[in-house]
């Protein structure tokens, strides 16, 4: 059975409801074992959840975009990663990413460049979303891939909004596709 991991940090609950999201299209797909560990509000996991992640086939890097990159609490977990990074217990391991923040835009790709690059320095097998954008006239704002994410899923929520006013369903549709997507990848490379 493949082993997908979603390690995330989330400041005000929306990060998590995506988290969800990704999981549980990851758990979706037959032969996958998915499972969400959330960072703390200090930047922390415990040593069992480092345990996880090493004999994870996939991870899937999430994070809230505050001030154009990923959350301090999210950098010290990449920083901490350097010890899996030395042994190499992550390479070859499939990768994906994705954030929210309350713009459309906040400049979420630097947050999705940084995990990308994180993978890299591990070694890892990045994987895309693989979807079409919605952007004809036509488009609501509902839709798959509004947001136009090519290498994770993206969403919005507004900054005044709790969790479960966003993100919107057509963002965490997304998030369960792509979270299906890089499951099925990892299952694919495990065999």
């Amino acid at each position: 059975m493949a082993k997908v991991a979603v390690v995330y940090h989330s400041g005000y609950g929306h990060t998590k409801k995506q988290a969800e999201a990704i999981h549980a299209g990851a758990a979706s797909v037959a032969g996958v074992e998915a499972t969400l560990y959330a960072i703390d509000a200090e930047g922390n996991l415990g040593e069992e959840v480092w345990a996880a992640l090493d004999a994870a086939d996939a991870i899937l890097f999430g994070s809230p975009t505050y001030m154009g990159g990923p959350s301090w609490q999210f950098k010290k977990f990449a920083d901490a990663s350097s010890k899996p990074w030395f042994g190499g217990k992550w390479k070859d391991k499939v990768a994906g990413g994705f954030t929210n923040s309350a713009s459309m835009n906040g400049d979420k790709g630097s947050t999705l460049t940084y995990f990308f690059t994180l993978s890299q320095q591990q070694g890892m097998i990045w994987i895309g979303t693989g979807l079409m954008p919605a952007n004809t006239k036509a488009a609501t704002r509902n839709d798959i891939n509004y947001l136009a994410g090519f290498a994770g899923a993206l969403a919005q929520s507004p900054s005044d909004g709790s969790p479960e006013e966003g993100p919107l369903p057509g963002d965490l549709e997304t998030a369960k596709i792509y979270g299906a997507r890089v499951a099925d990848y990892a299952q694919k490379t495990r065999g």
